[in-house]
């Protein structure tokens, strides 16, 4: 039976990430272990981390959702990077406030190492036999 979409929503990477490894890589087909393998190599963040990133572009910097999703999945290093992302929509934006977007996503970033690096520092309890 042929199957029909139903609706579209646009998620990151991360977001993508967590929706695969719930599936398990022994139940993924073809497809989803090749997406699961660009996933790994290119995803930047974590999950949660991309959500509230998103969010706040929306609604700190008034961006559109696909906008956001799409600075999220590449987190330019710089101004003219985020340029290339916001220049199709045709409005010109300042850069004191393209600034503070690259700010924006950085603090995500070191956030999120900071996190990686307290796990990394804190292994987890050994078994006692």
């Amino acid at each position: 039976m042929p199957r029909r979409i139903l609706s579209v929503k646009p998620i990151t990477i991360p977001a993508v990430k967590a929706i695969l490894e719930k599936i398990g890589e022994e139940q993924m087909d073809q497809f989803q272990r090749r997406t699961m393998d660009y996933i790994i190599k290119f995803s930047k963040i974590d999950p949660d981390k991309s959500e509230k990133l998103v969010k706040g572009l929306v609604e700190k910097f008034g961006l559109e959702e696909e906008e956001a999703i799409q600075l999220v999945n590449c987190m330019p290093k710089s101004i003219e990077e985020i340029r290339v992302f916001l220049a199709g929509g045709r409005k010109i934006i300042e850069t004191s406030k393209l600034e503070a977007i690259l700010s924006f996503l950085n603090s995500g970033v070191e956030e999120g190492e900071k996190e990686r690096q307290e796990d990394q520092s804190n292994p987890p309890d050994q078994l006692e036999h």
